[in-house]
């Protein structure tokens, strides 16, 4: 079968990886978004909450919800609030990031209407990235409007747009420059209110712009954009299936669709039950990307198929019921992403909810 097998001792060994780089009172967001990056964000939540930290976050609302629904009663950041949400946000006590002066105007008229006083929120603002966020020169209008006893601002923050570059990096020390301009006529106005500024390569790059919080998620989940720092940490997932069935091919035989492949020599493919509706795109496949099989590389063949893919099994002595594996702690996603010129978040978070999660505490 086709599993996806989640060490949650490798979670809390992350996490430790992370604390050391941070100073004692540095609070730590645990970022959980895309269903904790394709793994299963229910048992990774409670872990990270059983583990000591305080703050989640989420891009969207439902995601919020799906949480609450599960039991997980710690604070909760929503990075994307979309205004049509915003009723459903209150009634589950998340707490949105606002990023703009009409987007601050909305939720405070809701909060009113509800006679809810001090509601947290965040504010993010735009150094670089040019995703969401308050513009710099907004920050004044902050000031003067954000005097309002509806809303309570807990944090602001921005996002770096190449944390993992090596240093020197210019347009990354622009960005720092940006916000602590930002920072400064903020942190006079509203003591209380707690700045932040790095995601997890931040934290591993410039650990000296820590402030008063980190944002972590790939890093949580054993990656970090960089060998050198990926080697610290250990990956949560395991991606592994088992042979379906075995074809002897003669030379010159077609595999899968549209005859993406043909056989160089007589030989034998394997059929495996995971496919790109899984997760394992079409951009695998053709040379890209190899399954290992009783400790050997099987590359795969042809084109993926929506349900099942193939790989070349001539030279290892294997047979249905046997495992597969995709990527483990030994054989890295990082090296699957390379493969076909991804990254690992876009591998995990592709995963398909079909995917049976196999949770090992």
């Amino acid at each position: 079968m086709t599993a996806l097998d989640l060490h949650l001792p490798h979670l809390a060994h992350n996490l430790s990886v992370i604390r050391a780089k941070l100073k004692h009172d540095t609070r730590i967001i645990g970022v959980v978004k895309a269903n904790a990056y394709g793994q299963g964000v229910v048992p990774i939540a409670q872990k990270l909450v059983d583990e000591g930290v305080t703050y989640l976050a989420v891009a969207y609302v439902s995601e919020g919800i799906e949480l609450r629904a599960a039991g997980i009663r710690c604070r909760i950041m929503v990075f994307y609030p979309q205004p049509e949400n915003f009723s459903s946000l209150l009634h589950h006590c998340l707490e949105p990031v606002l990023y703009s002066p009409s987007v601050w105007t909305l939720f405070s008229e809701i909060v009113r209407q509800n006679r809810i006083p001090n509601y947290p929120v965040h504010i993010k603002f735009n150094t670089g990235l040019n995703r969401i966020g308050f513009a710099p020169e907004e920050v004044y209008w902050l000031l003067k409007d954000g005097q309002n006893n509806a809303l309570e601002i807990v944090s602001i923050y921005s996002h770096l747009a190449a944390s993992e570059e090596s240093k020197p990096h210019t347009p990354t020390h622009l960005q720092w420059e940006q916000f602590e301009k930002i920072k400064a006529p903020l942190a006079a106005a509203y003591p209380k209110v707690w700045f932040h500024l790095l995601n997890t390569s931040g934290v591993f790059n410039y650990p000296e712009w820590q402030m008063d919080a980190v944002r972590v998620g790939i890093g949580l989940y054993g990656y970090a954009n960089q060998p050198e720092w990926d080697c610290q940490l250990k990956p949560v997932a395991q991606l592994r299936a088992t042979i379906t069935q075995i074809h002897s091919l003669k030379k010159g035989d077609s595999v899968g669709y549209n005859q993406g492949w043909q056989a160089p020599n007589k030989g034998q493919i394997a059929c495996l039950p995971i496919g790109h509706a899984d997760g394992i795109g079409r951009h695998f496949g053709h040379g890209k990307g190899a399954v290992r099989i009783h400790g050997q590389q099987a590359p795969i063949v042809g084109n993926v198929c929506m349900d099942m893919l193939m790989v070349d099994v001539t030279h290892i002595d294997c047979q249905p019921g046997d495992s597969v594996v995709f990527f483990d702690a030994e054989h890295s996603l990082s090296q699957w992403a390379q493969a076909a010129n991804t990254i690992p978040y876009e591998l995990l978070t592709g995963l398909s909810n079909r995917i049976p999660r196999h949770i090992h505490r």
